[in-house]
């Protein structure tokens, strides 16, 4: 079994080294959500219905899932169905069942049983919408300081993001109602990427234990009347292009020096 930590262990690690320190603690319901998991089946998948595998312990029911399918195949003592789904889509499917997570049973020290309600709280806290306001911008600021691991945050979900927005600018707006408040200017995301985008900045502050409405989001064009200003006073926060697909060439049998025509 492989003894190299994955994010989901150093993720539970700081959490049990600091039990009273909420953003830890959500800190690792956050990677849990982003994870890969294999859940153990009791049979093969059906077309798309899949049986998990479940045991109770006293009143409550479980199944049992592994970010690592080496560990799975310690825990099963060899091969076995399976489903790979993310963490939260799994909280989804689990948590209106009443039924809990296991996770890396039999893995080491980060075995993890996880209860129904902290699933539930888990869906609940990955379904709150961003809320919409139509305050108008009427002034940009440089921004105040934000606690480090929010940028942090900020700016794992953005790297995530590659490819659907050329940059992002944090600032301080102040709107014509006298309030002030964080402001992320996401430049030249298409239509189609502002909701999840929104919904990452969202995620982002509630996991770093910030309340979601900190921080508004507001997505400007490269023809932005305030983009001159927002690029002045702001803290830049890069997204990465989207990687390039690999380009595959088909070379003709017998072209190839380096692969030879077998000869029948």
């Amino acid at each position: 079994m492989t003894d190299t930590q994955t994010p989901l262990d150093r993720a539970f690690l700081a959490m049990d080294a600091a039990p009273e320190d909420d953003a830890a603690r959500a800190r690792y319901y956050e990677v849990l959500a982003d994870t890969e998991l294999f859940l153990v089946l009791r049979e093969e998948p059906t077309g798309d219905q899949i049986a998990p595998d479940v045991f109770d312990l006293g009143d409550q029911t479980f199944v049992v899932a592994f970010d690592d399918e080496e560990r799975m195949g310690h825990f099963t003592g060899g091969p076995a169905p399976y489903a790979a789904i993310s963490g939260r889509v799994l909280a989804g499917m689990l948590a209106p069942q009443g039924v809990g997570l296991g996770i890396n049973l039999e893995a080491g020290p980060t075995s993890f049983l996880i209860p129904p309600e902290a699933l539930q709280w888990l869906v609940d806290t990955l379904g709150a919408a961003p809320q919409q306001a139509q305050a108008r911008v009427v002034a940009i600021h440089a921004p105040g300081k934000l606690p480090q691991k929010v940028l942090d945050a900020l700016a794992e979900r953005l790297t995530r993001a590659a490819g659907l927005a050329q940059a992002a600018f944090l600032v301080e707006a102040e709107y014509d109602s006298g309030a002030r408040a964080h402001m992320l200017a996401v430049l030249g995301a298409e239509d189609r990427a502002h909701a999840p985008l929104a919904k990452s900045v969202s995620e982002a502050l509630t996991f770093s234990g910030i309340e979601a409405g900190a921080l508004d989001v507001v997505f400007i064009g490269a023809d932005d009347p305030r983009l001159p200003t927002i690029e002045a006073f702001g803290m830049r926060l890069d997204i990465p292009p989207a990687p390039e697909q690999p380009r595959v060439e088909r070379v003709a049998p017998g072209m190839d020096p380096d692969k030879p025509p077998k000869l029948r």
